[in-house]
Parts: C-alpha cells; structure tokens; sequence
C-alpha cells in the first residue's frame, strides 16, 4: 500500500555554532515552524529539518577564546540550539549537526559525484577572506576596507585549493531562473539574485589548506585539503533526509519545497547551491523564502553594545506564544524589522491580553452565567480569515496574523456595541444566537492561529470543548 499523503520538505539554514542563537534566528525557526504546521495541519506528509554549522574557520577560534576544546565547545553551543527549537515549541523533524558521520559520507559523496562530472579542479587562488562570512569578498564588496556586514578587516590569503566549476553553470541558472519566477521570494530577492548572475560567475575555491583550517570534513583522496564550509554546509538539506544511505525518506521527500534563509546568505542557496546540485544530477529545490534582520531599536544587533536580544530570556518573561507572535506579527515576513521592549510589551498587552485573551474571557463567562456552562446550538457560521493560506503560500506571515486579528477586533467590538451581558434579560433568544455565534469564531479562530500560536490555540480548544464551561483564567497575564 502507498502512502497517498502530499509530501512537504521544509528547511531552515543551520547556524554556525560560534556562539549561542539570539532572536534572529528564532524568527526564522518560527517562520518555518508556522509553515510546516501550516502543511501538517492540511493533511501533507511534513518533514522539517534544522540544525546546526560546525565546520569552518569562526568555530576553533570561538572555542579557543572560550577556553574549551572544539569537541566540548561545539558540543555545548549545538545544545543551546537545539534547546531553542523546544522554547520556542517548534515542529522540526530532524536536528542535524554536521560533524555527524551520516553528513560527512553525504559530502564526500557528493564531491565524488561533481568531481567525476568534470567540475572539481585544483588552482592556486590569492584574495580577500572574511572569516565572518566564510568567504573570498572583492575590494568593491568593502565599505572602508571593512566587511559591509560584520565590519571586520578580511584576511590577504594565497594558497592552493580546489575549484567548483561556477561559471559552468551561469546559463543554466539564468535558463532556470526565467522558467521559474517563483524559485525566489520575495520579488525583490530574486531580482538581486539574477542581476548578480548576469553579472557573471567565477569558478569558486570549495576547500582550505589543511595549514589554515584543520577543523572540517577532508577533501577525498587528499588529506592535506579541507572542503570549504559552504560546500559542505548545504548538502545538510541532502544529509538530513538519508541522501547517503538512499533510504526511503530522501526519496520520499527530495526536492525540499522551501529552504527558508536569511537576506546575507541568499546568494550561497540561489546561485552556488543549485549549481552544485545540477552537477550532482540532482533536482532543485523548490522555492527558496527570503527573510529579513531584526535590527534593536533601530540598530543592528552587536555583542560590544550590548544589544544582542536572547530569545530565551524572553520566553521566559512572556511566554513561548508571545514571542512567536512578535516574530509573526511585528516583522514582516520578507522584510528587516525591529525588536524594542517598548513594542514588544504593547503588542503583548493590546493584541494578546486585551484582544485575544480579553474575547476568550468574555465569551466564556457569558456562557458559564447565562447559559449554564453550555454552548446554545451553533445558528450561524463563523467569520474565517479567507485569505489564510494566500498569506502564508506568498510568505506573508504578518498579514495572515492581521486578518486572524481583524475577526478578534470584530468580535469584540460586537460585544461592546451589543452590550451583550444586557441581552440575556432582554432578548434571551438573541443573546443565544450572538453568543453560539462567537463561541464558533473562537473555536474557528483556536484553528487558524494553530500554526503560528499552537499552545494557545491548544488552550482555546479545549476551553471551549470542555463538559461545563466557566470564565477562562487569562490566557496573557498583564504586565505587572
């Protein structure tokens, strides 16, 4: 018999493990946890896979600067990560870490198959290296002879390496890219990507000397050569279904239909990303979603000022759910947003505790006083955010949440114009149709905030699917 579900593959990028994650990353852990829940909830067959990046040139010097050996110190940081995915109540299917052995057979494997494709050569390559990227950048990428993002010197470096055949790939990409107009989103993201192919792709140095970076997988059949961070890094998404083991799970869910990424890596999944894998033989993964920075307070986040926000701490203050909901609200989805206490509190007491949690108190206290704990039979059929799953296909996770938040700012709105707690004395027959009514929108809405806020839909739920209903306790506590 065979399985007849839909399949969907979703993936996050895997963070570096030089340090422990701050809410940058759980934007897009919750992102991505929003629409594999989205998929599960509609019927498909969900795999989703995140992890951790503990190869490269930032991880020995991060564990030297902590006084620990690179085992312990990528062991503890990968912990910190995985430990994020269960504050934060996501979904994932698999962790994967990229010191596992299954990872390191994939890559190897795979460097086997472009290197047998004519792909793989060995030059000798003089530039520019920026350790924070991992990456050879050019003179004009610089802001004042300094990384544009992370503002540091890169290094002069010279040595012999081997090559992956870019350009090789540059009509093929532009052929791919005019077929495929949804292959990168937002718009604006793909157009970036295509101009710099147009541009025109060099050959790119996919390993190290072995001198200068003895933390990674080696290159095969050549010890003295160490595979370059990203080249290994993204076969993760191969890896972490079983595509060395060619089990039933990579055949099952391969080609991902989302690789969920930050704006500074885009360039890494649209361009070298599906040429390797058209060198593999591989097919292509399906969309590739695009979000923004979370700046603080107007700035970008930065360890010397301080402003690095821990999403740990938050969950803690607030509550797993307040959180995901400033993630999914207040940043737009493809766009930078910003984190501020100030905006984070008010969107915690105006839309959660008094909007959604002040409707759920209401209602259920009506029904336990005036209609003896019991829902009156359902007469008319609730709002629906209509545009629910446009939203969230288009990558527009904030505008899905505003239109859930439209009904909720309706329904309370009724009450208040209503006056409903005056209507079971004066017209009981309506007050039972009004309240039946928005007992359904409640129940409605528990369903559709499933996938961006599941503990409290989860609560909404069983409130409202309980035996003899009372006043609900609140479901956002105010602020002391």
């Amino acid at each position: 018999m065979t399985d007849s579900k839909k399949k969907f593959y979703i993936t996050t990028s895997i963070p570096y493990v030089n340090a422990k994650p701050h809410i940058g990353f759980a934007l897009e852990l919750a992102q991505a946890d929003t629409i594999a829940r989205f998929h599960h909830l509609s019927g498909e067959d969900v795999f989703f896979l995140t992890g951790t990046d503990e190869h490269g040139s930032k991880v020995p010097k991060a564990a030297e600067q902590a006084g620990k050996k690179i085992p312990d110190f990528v062991n503890e940081i990968s912990d910190k990560f995985r430990a994020l995915t269960r504050t934060l109540d996501i979904s994932n299917s698999h962790f994967i870490r990229t010191i596992e052995q299954g990872h390191k057979n994939t890559v190897q494997k795979f460097w086997e198959k472009a290197k047998a494709n004519g792909d793989i050569y060995k030059s000798r390559y003089e530039g520019l290296y920026c350790i924070g990227c991992e990456k050879y950048v050019t003179e004009s990428e610089l802001v004042n002879g300094k990384c544009a993002i992370h503002g540091t010197i890169p290094e002069k470096l010279s040595e012999e390496n081997y090559f992956f055949k870019l350009s090789k790939y540059q009509k093929p990409l532009e052929e791919y890219f005019k077929k495929h107009k949804d292959f990168v989103r937002p718009q604006k993201r793909f157009n970036e990507i295509l101009a710099f192919i147009a541009e025109g792709l060099t050959d790119i140095s996919i390993s190290r000397s072995k001198k200068t970076l003895s933390w990674g997988i080696p290159v095969p059949d050549d010890q003295e050569q160490i595979i370059y961070i990203w080249f290994d890094a993204l076969i993760n998404y191969l890896s972490g279904i079983g595509y060395y083991e060619e089990d039933g799970t990579f055949k099952k869910f391969w080609p991902a239909d989302i690789h969920l990424v930050g704006k500074d890596i885009v360039r890494f999944h649209a361009a070298l990303w599906p040429a390797m894998l058209m060198s593999a033989g591989i097919e292509l993964p399906k969309q590739i979603l695009v979000h923004g920075f979370i700046n603080v307070d107007g700035k970008k986040m930065s360890k010397s000022s301080g402003s690095v926000i821990d999403p740990e701490e938050l969950v803690k203050k607030y509550g797993v759910d307040a959180v995901r909901y400033y993630l999914l609200r207040e940043i737009p989805s493809g766009e930078d947003g910003d984190f501020t206490l100030e905006k984070f509190e008010r969107r915690y007491s105006a839309d959660l505790a008094n909007d959604l949690g002040n409707l759920v108190s209401r209602v259920t206290n009506l029904i336990e006083k005036n209609a003896n704990g019991l829902i009156p039979e359902i007469v008319e059929s609730p709002k629906t955010a209509e545009n629910l799953e446009k939203h969230i296909t288009e990558f527009r996770l904030h505008d899905a949440l505003a239109e859930i938040w439209e009904n909720i700012s309706w329904a309370n709105q009724f009450v208040d114009k209503s006056k409903l707690w005056e209507l079971p004395k004066k017209d009981p027959k309506l007050f039972e149709q009004a309240i039946s009514s928005l007992a359904a929108l409640l129940k409605q809405v528990s369903l559709e905030l499933a996938p961006f806020l599941p503990e409290t839909a989860s609560k909404i739920d069983k409130i409202l699917s309980a035996d003899h209903i009372k006043k609900a306790e609140p479901l956002f506590p105010r602020i002391p």
